[in-house]
């Protein structure tokens, strides 16, 4: 993905403020640190940023959807790349400097979040 990067019509990224022409350039920055965060850590960025999800919690435990059996290879990967204290910490202030545009979803979908199925009865 680049600031050239485009999406079909049937992708939600297409729709969604982050990837947009103006939002997408700024947004580029964690990319470019999730790839130094996998060069220096020999790791695929998608393990990087699954690994990070690990690390922040125990209870903490990510589903990352696929289609492709490569990718499911590769976030499976993500257990073994580990993050000292002090490796975390400089991650986590690496992301905290970066000002994400854009909103995280679309309205349409963000009307769905926080709602509770109805109890049973």
């Amino acid at each position: 993905m680049d600031a050239k990067t485009r999406f079909a019509e049937v992708d939600i990224r297409k729709i969604e403020t982050r990837f947009s022409p103006e939002n997408l350039p700024q947004n580029l920055a964690l990319v470019k640190l999730l790839w130094n965060w996998a060069n220096r850590k020999n790791a695929t960025p998608a393990q990087i940023a699954l690994a990070w999800l690990m690390a922040q919690k125990p209870w903490i435990v990510p589903i990352p959807g696929t289609t492709q059996l490569p990718h499911l290879l590769d976030n499976i990967g993500a257990i073994e790349v580990q993050f000292s204290q002090s490796e975390l910490a400089e991650l986590n202030a690496s992301t905290a400097a970066i000002q994400i545009q854009g909103a995280r979803l679309p309205d349409s979908v963000l009307a769905f979040s926080d709602v509770e199925a109805q109890p049973r009865r």
